[in-house]
């Protein structure tokens, strides 16, 4: 079997086929994980979730299309017809699209040569996740404006302005994963990280957490889920879509949340990598190799069915963990309110954003100058320096909550004014008086 990549016709035909499974691949996962997050959220709240259709709840999925299918559509008298009905269409088809251009596994070797595990490996591989994850801003302002209803419009206006927030650090969080990269493919970063000997998440581990909440406030997820609060605005921006037009909001959420997921497993926990060098794969000159050798030749892969098969199950077991962790914090912490999210991105993570770029990029540049080699030792390196930069930046977070305790914290006596006296400027009556 010659280690050359599949092409013409065969080609085609791959295409075709990855298409289809990816597709329907992420149509599941999107599906399966409204299920998981009734589940987990029983699970977390000591209650049953669903579990009375099919065995153990597994066929409420379908039960639930069926029954958003069945359901009669509704649209307001006042509302924009054009506009909303095509407001959900941009916020579901961005969420879906975007998962082209993650690998989802190692080669997988055929009779007529090897398919690579992704749909599309173009060039310009995060630029288009971001470019097509920001579209999704534009179906949630236009379905909330193009409803006519005041709470409706008011969750789309906090939606615009929370998701245009947070696009900038997290477009910033991953400058220094370019910086150490320098590519923007998603597969050559998988590949960076096999040759690192550590995944991103160790190295540049402020990076990560900046992401991660960034990628939180861009799904609309608690605690930023500013745009639905439906403690305030109902449910927000959706608040008059009924039928599929409501389910396809759903979808486009969880969709996103699956591609996030799947994002964050890439970049920073090396994607379908897994430990040791033996599934290591990477076209290099027409080549598949495995990597280099001491003198500067190359080494040339094994792929084999098994490792393909085994690297998507770390590849799924690593975004399986982002979804649990989407649906863990959001029934642990409670929701933030407007100002605290605004001033969470605009004061807290954009300067650490951009002082940490500044840290990154000098530390690069030192350690090229004194000429430590990129590999093992080069990633220890970094790792230190961002260990130190994590830490000092959860102290500045906490803020003596939650390490330090707040019964720590000493109770002071609390001054009691009664109103004559503020207007009056009187000193306080003692507390207890």
């Amino acid at each position: 079997m010659e280690l050359q990549p599949i092409s013409g016709g065969w080609a085609l035909i791959a295409m075709a086929l990855k298409n289809l499974t990816i597709f329907t691949m992420v149509i599941i996962v999107v599906a399966y994980a409204t299920l998981a997050e009734r589940r987990v959220s029983a699970f977390i709240q000591d209650r049953r979730g669903p579990n009375r259709v099919g065995p153990f709840g597994l066929l409420q999925p379908i039960a639930d299309g069926i029954k958003n299918i069945l359901k009669e559509e509704t649209l307001p008298a006042t509302a924009s017809r054009f506009f909303f009905v095509l407001a959900p269409i941009l916020v579901l088809i961005p969420s879906l699209v975007t998962f082209a251009v993650i690998p989802i596994a190692a080669p997988l070797p055929t009779p007529v040569g090897v398919v690579d595990m992704i749909i599309a490996d173009v060039p310009i591989g995060i630029l288009y996740v971001l470019a097509f994850s920001s579209l999704a801003v534009y179906g949630v302002v236009l379905g909330g404006w193009a409803s006519n209803n005041k709470y409706a419009f008011l969750g789309g206006l906090r939606a615009s302005a929370q998701m245009v927030s947070y696009e900038v650090a997290l477009g910033l969080s991953l400058i220094a994963v370019l910086m150490l990269t320098g590519n923007v493919t998603l597969t050559e970063m998988v590949w960076q990280q096999q040759q690192l000997g550590m995944w991103y998440a160790f190295p540049l581990s402020l990076a990560f957490i900046l992401f991660v909440i960034s990628a939180f406030a861009e799904t609309n997820r608690l605690p930023f889920d500013m745009a639905e609060a439906e403690s305030e605005l109902v449910t927000g921006y959706h608040t008059e879509y009924s039928a599929m037009k409501f389910s396809a909001f759903m979808i486009g959420e969880f969709g996103h949340m699956v591609t996030a997921s799947a994002l964050m497993a890439t970049i920073f926990l090396g994607g379908w990598d897994l430990p040791g060098t033996w599934d290591n794969a990477f076209w290099y000159q027409g080549q598949l190799i495995g990597g280099f050798a001491a003198d500067g030749s190359v080494i040339l892969a094994q792929p084999a069915v098994w490792k393909t098969l085994l690297t998507f199950m770390g590849f799924a077991g690593k975004t399986g963990f982002f979804l649990l962790l989407f649906i863990w914090i959001r029934w642990t912490l409670p929701r933030f309110r407007y100002d605290q999210v605004m001033a969470l991105g605009w004061k807290v993570l954009l300067p650490t954003a951009l002082a940490y770029i500044m840290l990154i990029g000098g530390s690069i540049l030192v350690l090229d100058e004194i000429g430590v080699r990129w590999g093992f030792g080069y990633g220890l390196a970094l790792t230190a320096i961002s260990g130190v930069s994590t830490f000092a930046f959860v102290f500045f977070m906490d803020r003596g909550r939650t390490i330090t305790g707040a019964a720590a914290q000493r109770s002071q006596k609390v001054e009691i004014k009664t109103i004559p006296q503020a207007l009056a400027g009187a000193d306080p009556a003692p507390a207890g008086d």
